[in-house]
């Protein structure tokens, strides 16, 4: 088996960007997946913020040996760099039919970077159907600044997404997508794993660009979702462009003149 990091594609990154999320189906092999639900019942330590990855998770640990599979890792790299720290790591646990479900949010108060993000990392060790509930996520809502939950008082958006999924499946999020864990209907205790990084480096190139020039680049930064009015979804693409020039290094990046449009000062000539 390779041990080599698979660092993720352009394309892949131009999705990331877009919808703010990146879905990597059963990459974590079934004999870890068997694994995990034991070290979550036993208990993942907490850590201090931006404690390394090393030190979080020791080797031989559970969580170790899930961020080093080389998918996993890949991905990670590609979206905050080498070495990125912990902020912090969760297993969040939905009983039988609870009859609750998490209200819409975003995972922290209103941030304004505009060159640098964390990454969420979200496991699922098991196969998540309909009526399990899974995690709900509001595609393309990452780059709406908000503050924790103001989202909250929406029950449904047009374009959103309830993950049904196979074992071993990982979402990588933006920290500001707007999400909420569903409610579980079944008769089966539903386990997701969450860890936070916090990049350590500039988050520029990080990944394989050797497909910077595709169309199908464009192609996914172009996208538009359902949710978004025709007025108001023109900020999320004036943002979504802001990002793309942060993470390539290129600040002529545009599409249709949209940033050169609103930043255009000319000046007189000589």
């Amino acid at each position: 088996m390779s041990t080599t990091n698979v660092l993720l594609t352009s394309v892949q990154l131009a999705r990331f960007a877009a919808q703010g999320f990146l879905r990597m189906d059963a990459v974590v092999p079934p004999e870890l997946n068997v694994r995990a639900i034991d070290a979550f019942d036993a208990g993942i330590p907490p850590v201090p913020y931006g404690t390394p990855v090393a030190e979080a998770f020791p080797e031989g640990a559970f969580a170790r040996q899930l961020l080093s599979l080389p998918a996993v890792a890949g991905a990670v790299e590609s979206l905050v760099g080498p070495a990125p720290t912990v902020d912090h790591h969760f297993v969040h646990v939905r009983e039988p039919h609870e009859g609750a479900a998490q209200h819409l949010h975003g995972d922290a108060i209103i941030d304004v970077r505009p060159d640098a993000f964390d990454v969420q990392l979200m496991y699922y060790p098991q196969e998540v159907t309909a009526d399990m509930g899974g995690t709900l996520v509001v595609p393309g809502s990452h780059l709406r600044r908000t503050n924790e939950t103001d989202t909250a008082r929406y029950q449904n958006l047009r374009g959103q997404t309830r993950l049904t999924c196979p074992a071993g499946t990982i979402l990588l999020l933006h920290h500001g997508i707007w999400h909420g864990g569903r409610r579980n209907d079944s008769d089966i205790r539903r386990y997701m794993f969450k860890i936070r990084f916090n990049p350590t480096v500039p988050q520029v190139r990080l990944w394989n660009t050797s497909d910077l020039g595709d169309p199908a680049v464009r192609t996914e930064l172009t996208r538009s979702f359902p949710w978004y009015e025709k007025a108001t979804g023109r900020l999320e693409i004036h943002n979504r462009i802001l990002l793309w020039r942060a993470l390539t290094g290129d600040s002529t990046f545009d599409l249709d003149y949209w940033i050169t449009r609103v930043t255009n000062r000319p000046r007189s000539q000589a």
